[in-house]
């Protein structure tokens, strides 16, 4: 079966072309020192600046490569069910919808009572940065050198959304358009993820989790993920593309078989 890019796609592909093109470099690819023009690098628009910030609120150790802490992080409260480097992890407090406590990650297995880091949107970047090194957060400069802290809080500032707008919080449905979700996965994800999103198992055989599960059970993961990709691995971004599609696609996976 064939399928064509059309509808939002099609008018967005000028914009989507670009992010694919710089995705599909090394997504851990960190640079030492921020492109030569930082004007444009700090432009928000900028895919490949920001859109490496958004994989190192995900994971910076797999984003930089650098070596996983040993132990939990200082400030990870007694009241968390993580251990290790996992709580080192911006979204294991802040979560991935930006809104800690006061989100998705308000129960479960991943609270912690720590508020989300929607109060810095739109703060000057620079700020940004003295928050993220402070004695809070314990991250020494062989972790996040001044490069990722620069690119982590201009996402910070810049790309966060308000997921709200996007996934319907109690039935955790995504609100975008099946059809066109359908046209934008068959003719960009599924070369990695398979026709029906079984190609890539995310966890053991004995408990498979495929991209129709991720989607289904935690659509602000899934979102978060679509957009700046997979940390470590060259998936592709779609940060630059028009937010709506990234929305369809979600829709559209969350149809995908969970087993």
């Amino acid at each position: 079966m064939k399928y064509k890019v059309c509808g939002r796609l099609g008018k967005n592909l000028k914009a989507g072309w670009l992010a694919l093109v710089l995705s599909v470099l090394p997504a851990f690819v960190v640079a030492d020192e921020p492109p030569e023009d930082p004007a444009h690098a700090h432009d928000p628009a900028n895919v490949w600046f920001i859109g490496r910030g958004g994989q190192l609120y995900d994971s910076w150790m797999a984003t930089t490569m650098a070596e996983k802490p040993w132990g939990n992080h200082p400030a990870y409260p007694a009241i968390g069910n993580k251990r290790g480097y996992p709580t080192w992890r911006c979204k294991e407090c802040h979560g991935w919808d930006y809104k800690g406590k006061d989100g998705a990650y308000r129960y479960g297995a991943h609270r912690t009572d720590i508020k989300g880091v929607r109060g810095v949107l739109g703060m000057e970047p620079a700020e940004i940065q003295k928050i993220i090194m402070n004695e809070t957060h314990a991250f020494t400069e062989d972790q996040l050198p001044h490069s990722a802290v620069e690119m982590l809080s201009y996402f910070l500032s810049f790309e966060q959304i308000d997921m709200d707008k996007y996934i319907d919080r109690r039935t955790k449905k995504a609100l975008g358009d099946f059809d066109e979700g359908a046209h934008a996965y068959q003719s960009v994800c599924a070369l990695c993820h398979g026709y029906d999103g079984k190609k890539i198992n995310f966890a053991s055989q004995k408990y498979p989790s495929y991209v129709g599960s991720v989607c289904a059970r935690n659509p602000w993961q899934a979102l978060h993920k679509i957009r700046y990709g997979q940390p470590g691995t060259g998936m592709v971004a779609l940060s630059n593309v028009d937010l709506g599609i990234v929305v369809d696609i979600l829709s559209y996976c969350q149809t995908l078989p969970e087993e």
